[in-house]
């Protein structure tokens, strides 16, 4: 993929659809208070202030998808790329910003799961999202 405005753009509008989904998904799960029932204290309320920064992050974040990563299908790149957030979350937002310690371990000992789970949620939805942009 090249730098051209078209994929700059699409890359970005990727990374608000897979935040969209990753942030419905940690909304829902909190909601049926299924990371509560597992120890893990991540249940926010879906407001403009939870949805807003984790929109434009994504979109930040869909820029990964410009590496050269060889052939591989883009929902799968999502994946992989989707360790960039999953990182960033555990070893920077969490101790330093939110103060839950590194791997946010102080919501819960499950927590780097539930990280991981919801950050691939927005690689393979932004994944998709390219897959479907490109086809059409």
């Amino acid at each position: 993929m090249n730098f051209s405005l078209k994929s700059l753009s699409l890359v970005f509008a990727a990374g608000v659809w897979g935040a969209l989904w990753n942030s419905l998904a940690v909304w829902f799960f909190g909601l049926i208070h299924f990371t509560t029932a597992l120890g893990v204290h991540i249940a926010p309320r879906l407001t403009p202030a939870f949805l807003y920064p984790r929109l434009v992050w994504g979109g930040l974040w869909g820029f990964l998808f410009l590496l050269p990563l060889g052939r591989m299908t883009l929902p799968r790149r999502g994946l992989l790329l989707s360790l960039g957030p999953t990182l960033a979350q555990l070893l920077w937002v969490f101790p330093l910003k939110a103060h839950k310690g590194y791997w946010g371990l102080e919501l819960g000992v499950l927590t780097p799961a539930f990280v991981l789970f919801f950050n691939a949620v927005w690689g393979i939805a932004a994944g998709y999202w390219l897959k479907w942009s490109r086809s059409n």
